[in-house]
């Protein structure tokens, strides 16, 4: 249960753009679109409801609603 606390955690941690794009990107499958700072950057633009607290990332915040929308928009990549 520990470890598992830890990781709960560490995925609400808020970060900057920089670390989030190293996680998310390390922690995707090789097939899905990668993160970049300008494709991150449209994102929050086009939504800004998840950024209420400025301009910080978290896993369990972000990452999901970053895959998705990748997915919708792989010629971004």
């Amino acid at each position: 249960m520990r470890g598992n606390s830890e990781q709960i955690k560490i995925n609400q941690i808020e970060t900057m753009l920089a670390v989030f794009i190293d996680s998310y990107n390390k922690s995707i499958p090789e097939s899905f679109p990668r993160a970049t700072p300008a494709i991150l950057k449209r994102f929050q633009v086009e939504h800004p409801a998840l950024f209420k607290h400025g301009d910080m990332w978290s896993v369990d915040r972000h990452r999901k609603k970053v895959m998705d929308w990748l997915s919708e928009h792989r010629n971004l990549s």
